[in-house]
């Protein structure tokens, strides 16, 4: 028959005390105790056949030693022979008897695996019930004669089957009561194939009635047929432990791989496991690396959760760790002589720990603890099954950690470690969809000056550091409800929610100012700006695609002033939309020879002589009218049309040159190049073939460079500068002093001049401190040989300053504006002294009121 043993309590107790088990327990031996006195009244000859009792009282306690064994939730169950001595005494014995038989086998039997008194009590009560219920019904049923016909075999087998019913209804009852209905139901659920076993046992029962009845001697054969069923019900339990076995291990890869990528492969993993084992706990221990945590986490038999302690001794985890093998210890398993105190410090009953194996690399270990049930006991054949699943684990668990990594790896950058545009792209789209009044989502934009020079100056790994440094310090100042990431490139984002658009404006501001200090990279110590475009959430966009595209048009006005933090606001959006649509109509104007050469003359200061003019682009667009120079410039950059433009403006230049010369009025000329022109290797190659076309000597063309674009920290430029210089060409270097190197740096380039920038120049009526910048350029260029030509002269103020501190040659509305060529001619006609012309002297202007 099936009968229940109250799991082992151990550390995991049960919903409630054990003591719970009285409340049927002590309605179970009243009804006992009722049904055997009705038995008593009922029936007559109570105490007769004392030895054929005594025979199969013995018979009932061999015949109740386990041959089937199911765990069902905490309880364990285990299928008997019991049902056989029943028929038998049902059939040669009275029934009151049969109960006194029965309820003292029970006893027998528990008594050996010592329970606690309220688990023997309820088994034996249970025992003694049924079969007094058993009684009665055989009471009721019709008389069973001396042969053994289908009447008798259907009377015993609804008596033994009243046992059986009572029995498990006793169980259900006692589990409800613990456990909760949803248990009870679950072992109603799980009782057909016990059912169905006890059955099978009935028939053989009445089979061994039949054979007893016709001889005694039939007993021989019994016993023999006896010994050869309990070995086939052991084969058959092997049997149907390794089908299931088998069936849970492929149930367990199946949800494994299924659950692999979903995040709650722990959860999945240790539930099966110790279903799978029969354990009370299952432990999974992953140890902190890299960037993961440590991991603990145990499933245990009345936990829906997970819970994240273990009952596994710590010294037993790391001894198996330190082993590198698996350690098994309990009553039916080796056992290690040093870590026995452990277990039975901590009440664990056995256990079993398996490293988990990553290569050759231990990643941490699985671990089973109690089996469940008092009988219970992990056996040696339980240890290469559970390294089976610790070997499917391992594999799950890395595969899970590596899609982990590849998930992380997609929305983080893997140098600073910070999230990159994508996961900042999702945060900001998850920001805007929650409007919260009196609140911005402000997004910033940080983009490092000077990396590019870093990076070809002291290598990329100098770069690298750069940005780890600004990473760090981003993130470290940041506030901690702000998103911090990198765009990529030297492009950080800082995302967060705000008051207002000015509080984004401060912040962007204190930021950039944190990461302005000195960074000291072994014995270099290094400057690193940052321009800072801002636009927020709703004022600027209402999704992460327009904000992005607006902070990044906003970081990009804010580097034409370096240092600057710059909003976004619609002009700027309007500048670049119609800078992208100029790239198709300046391919054309060049073809068509649509742009235009202007000419600004360049002036002595002291006696107003003209000594050279500067040659400028100019652009009237048929639909757009005048484009800005730095606006065509920057698209001809961008859709690699630089060079065309360079040339058309160095042909115009370089062909009046010419005509002037014919003319007997040689005016040398200024032509602009560009940074990315003097990275060109063929660049001076094409000048040189232009002034042997145009038959302009060498000297009468100067090249202006900006300041970033000849001292950009690298030495790039040199070469081609060396060679230009090689040809007679005067090298000038065009806006001065609104970058960050020093005249100091000039020494080792081939100049020849320097041109003052005009924001300087402009000011200097007003402001101290440019005319003292203008005063120290002016002096250190004059020492260092140097030419200084002063730009945006406009008033005679500016003039009698610069000729104070002794600039020599200046430019700017004060003497002209650009000219095209044919208004130059008659500016010429009407300001310069006709005496100094025929003369041979150099043009000299008359004096402008």
């Amino acid at each position: 028959m099936a009968e229940r043993r109250p799991a082992a309590g151990g550390s995991g107790s049960p919903s409630r005390p054990a003591q719970y088990a009285w409340f049927i327990t002590g309605p179970l031996a009243f009804a006992a105790a009722i049904f055997s006195t009705a038995i008593g009244l009922a029936s007559q000859d109570h105490l007769r056949s004392w030895g054929l009792a005594a025979v199969l009282l013995a018979v009932m306690v061999i015949a109740g030693l386990p041959m089937l064994n199911f765990v069902i939730g905490r309880q364990s169950f285990g299928s008997r022979l019991t049902e056989i001595p029943l028929v038998l005494a049902f059939f040669f014995l009275p029934p009151l008897m049969v109960v006194a038989a029965y309820t003292l086998s029970t006893l027998i039997t528990h008594l050996r695996y010592r329970f606690g008194l309220a688990k023997l009590a309820f088994n034996v009560a249970n025992a003694s019930a049924a079969a007094s219920l058993a009684g009665l019904v055989l009471l009721a049923l019709p008389p069973i004669q001396g042969e053994v016909g289908p009447r008798t075999w259907a009377v015993l087998f609804v008596a033994v089957s009243t046992i059986l019913i009572s029995t498990l209804a006793g169980v259900a009852g006692v589990i409800a009561i613990m456990h909760g209905w949803q248990a009870a139901l679950g072992v109603l659920r799980n009782a057909l194939p016990p059912l169905l076993t006890s059955g099978v046992n009935i028939v053989v029962g009445l089979v061994v009635l039949i054979a007893v009845r016709t001889t005694w001697w039939s007993s021989v054969l019994i016993v023999v047929l006896a010994a050869a069923l309990a070995k086939v019900y052991r084969s058959y339990e092997q049997f149907f432990r390794q089908h299931r076995t088998l069936g849970d291990m492929y149930e367990l890869t199946k949800a494994m791989t299924a659950n692999g990528q979903s995040g709650n492969l722990a959860d999945v993993l240790l539930g099966r496991i110790r279903g799978l084992m029969q354990a009370e706990y299952a432990t999974l221990w992953l140890p902190a690396q890299g960037r993961h945590p440590e991991v603990m986490l145990t499933a245990r038999v009345d936990d829906a959760g997970l819970l994240d302690t273990s009952p596994t001794p710590v010294v037993v985890r790391e001894e198996a760790r330190r082993q590198r093998r698996s350690l098994a210890m309990g009553v039916r398993l080796g056992d290690e002589e040093s870590l026995r105190g452990s277990l039975r410090a901590t009440g664990v009953k056995d256990i079993i720990v398996v490293p988990l194996y990553s290569g050759q690399a231990v990643i941490g270990t699985l671990e089973v603890v109690n089996r469940l049930s008092d009988v219970g006991h992990f056996t040696p054949g339980d240890i290469p099954v559970f390294e089976t699943v610790a070997a499917h684990a391992a594999v799950a668990l890395e595969n899970s950690r590596l899609v982990d990594r590849l998930r992380h790896d997609a929305h983080h950058d893997t140098l600073t470690r910070l999230p990159n545009r994508r996961r900042i792209t999702g945060a900001l789209d998850e920001s805007v969809k929650i409007r919260a009044p009196g609140e911005v989502v402000a997004l910033l934009l940080f983009d490092v000056d000077g990396l590019r020079q870093v990076n070809e100056s002291l290598g990329h790994a100098a770069g690298d550091k750069v940005l780890t440094e600004v990473a760090n310090r981003l993130r470290a100042s940041a506030p901690s409800s702000a998103l911090v990431g990198r765009a990529g490139g030297d492009e950080f984002l800082v995302t967060l929610r705000l008051e207002s658009a000015e509080a984004a404006l401060e912040l962007a501001a204190q930021l950039r100012d944190q990461i302005r200090d000195e960074m000291v990279f072994d014995a270099l110590t290094l400057d690193v700006d940052t321009a800072v475009g801002v636009a927020v959430h709703p004022d600027h966009g209402s999704d992460a695609a327009t904000l992005l595209l607006r902070v990044d048009l906003a970081a990009t006005a804010a580097k034409s002033v370096p240092g600057s933090v710059q909003l976004f606001n619609p002009a700027l959006e309007s500048r670049s939309l119609r800078r992208l649509g100029l790239a198709g109509d300046l391919r054309r104007a060049l073809d068509q020879d649509e742009l235009e050469v202007y000419f600004q003359p360049k002036v002595t200061l002291r006696d107003r002589r003209l000594v050279g003019v500067e040659c400028l682009a100019r652009w009237e667009h048929p639909a757009h009218g005048t484009v800005a120079p730095e606006d065509f410039v920057a698209v001809a950059e961008h859709t690699g049309q630089l060079s065309r433009l360079t040339e058309v403006v160095l042909r115009e230049g370089l062909r009046r040159s010419r005509d002037w010369a014919l003319a007997d009025q040689p005016l040398p000329i200024a032509v602009n190049l560009s940074a990315r022109t003097l990275i060109d290797q063929h660049f001076p190659d094409r000048v040189q073939e232009l002034l042997t076309e145009y038959k302009v000597p060498a000297q009468r063309l100067t090249l202006e460079i900006t300041e970033s674009g000849v001292l950009d920290g690298t030495d790039r430029p040199i070469p081609t500068l060396q060679r230009l210089r090689d040809l007679g060409v005067r090298l000038s270097v065009d806006d001065f002093g609104t970058g960050d190197s020093s005249l100091a740096h000039l020494r080792r380039l081939p100049v020849h001049e320097v041109k003052v920038d005009r924001s300087f120049v402009q000011g200097m009526a007003t402001d101290p401190g440019d005319l003292a910048i203008v005063n120290a350029v002016v002096t250190l260029s004059q020492q260092f040989g140097l030419a200084v030509v002063a730009e945006g002269v406009e008033s005679e103020l500016t003039l009698e300053l610069l000729q104070d501190i002794g600039c020599e040659i200046g430019q700017g509305f004060l003497f002209s504006r650009p000219l095209p060529y044919e208004r130059l001619a008659a500016w010429f006609g009407a300001q310069v002294e006709p005496e100094t012309v025929a003369n041979g002297e150099l043009p000299r202007l008359r004096v402008v009121p």
